[in-house]
């Protein structure tokens, strides 16, 4: 089935070229049948890039000027590493990175494409849709402890890997697979910050590959996950989880904290979508907000180049909502992926203990019998 799984791929490549953003189309035959690296400081952009370069305030204070850190110095109290951290741990042997890109319906990227014209050396694809709960029609929601397993197992991943977590926007849905990890009892992941973009304007390499191993695990990934709940046999499992409840809330839990208010619930998406002055993106859903969350939206945990902002800045943007630092918080969003935003920004500021409601809005909003707010 991986091979069929490949295949397809490979069709859909050659089928739909325009499905990619333009900088993307032209390379994309070539990358079907190629393995190369590509040096970004060859084109005069990104040398220009590269030699105005500065570590930026965002890269981890604990990573900024020190490239001689090995993998198992990573201080999981900092939710990100910079990218010349990662450059310098990159061929470290228990060191795992993961693409795991994923874009909005709307945006008409396709992230395993984008992944197969470039990515980070010896990066993995980590599919957000895919790794997921197969039994609930809401999006990517988190799987079974066994299936996640069984996914991340099939990905080459242990226990004893330290894990960067990557995406092709700076920090977005990156931070959902950070969470993800730390859900399923691995405190040793890293959001890469700024992402792909960082990498590449800082003049480092990129890889593209088609017929690669990586696509193979992608793909095996893929079909554990769907054997664990066909209640099929699977391969050897080298990753063990240990499940965090107390990181992923569900809609009852919200709903007894709306008269309990035993935690801040702070909401990622927009103003307009949270006052409910504009429709939701996705049909048959209702606008507005779950009555008693404060909106931060998780655009404000980034600067301009995508990466976190620095912890006074981020103290600073929840401070404004009144949102208090010594009292338990839940984030959501819409279908729980800029909510884990949040979770990685109150991280950086100590706050390890985030729950993220992994339904979020497009659970909350498709119900008939949930309270809902507009303002």
């Amino acid at each position: 089935m991986a091979s069929a799984l490949v295949a397809r791929t490979f069709l859909a490549q050659r089928r739909t070229p325009s499905s990619l953003p333009p900088a993307f189309k032209a390379p994309v035959l070539a990358s079907l049948f190629t393995k190369r690296t590509y040096s970004a400081s060859r084109g005069s952009r990104f040398a220009a890039q590269r030699s105005c370069r500065t570590f930026h305030p965002m890269a981890s204070a604990v990573f900024q000027t020190r490239a001689n850190y090995t993998a198992q110095s990573a201080s999981t109290s900092e939710p990100v590493v910079s990218v010349d951290w990662l450059h310098a741990n990159l061929r470290e042997p228990n060191m795992k990175v993961l693409d795991a890109s994923w874009y909005m319906p709307d945006e008409q990227r396709n992230p395993i494409q984008e992944y197969q014209v470039a990515h980070i050396p010896g990066a993995l694809f980590f599919d957000v849709d895919g790794i997921s709960d197969r039994t609930s029609n809401l999006p990517h929601m988190l799987p079974s402890e066994q299936a996640f397993a069984a996914a991340v197992s099939s990905l080459g991943i242990q226990n004893k890997d330290g894990v960067v977590v990557y995406d092709g926007k700076g920090i977005f849905s990156a931070a959902r697979v950070w969470w993800m990890f730390r859900v399923f009892g691995h405190d040793r992941v890293w959001v890469l910050d700024g992402g792909l973009p960082r990498w590449r304007a800082s003049g480092y390499d990129v890889e593209s590959s088609a017929s690669s191993d990586a696509i193979l695990k992608a793909s095996a990934a893929s079909e554990a996950i769907e054997k664990v709940y066909q209640g099929q046999a699977v391969g050897p499992i080298t990753f063990e989880t240990k499940f965090q409840p107390h990181l992923v809330w569900t809609l009852d839990q919200v709903k007894g904290n709306i008269e309990e208010k035993s935690h801040q619930h702070i909401d990622a998406r927009s103003k307009a979508r949270f006052e409910g002055s504009v429709p939701e993106p996705r049909k048959g859903i209702r606008s507005g907000h779950v009555p008693g969350s404060k909106c931060v939206p998780f655009a404000q945990m980034l600067d301009s180049s995508q990466t976190l902002l620095p912890p006074d800045e981020l103290k600073k943007r929840f401070d404004e909502e009144g949102i208090s630092l010594e009292s338990p918080v839940v984030t959501s969003c819409g279908t729980g992926v800029t909510a884990c935003i949040l979770a990685l920004g109150l991280h950086r500021l100590g706050k390890h203990d985030v729950a993220v409601y992994d339904g979020s809005w497009t659970e909350w909003g498709a119900q008939s019998d949930t309270p809902v707010n507009k303002s």
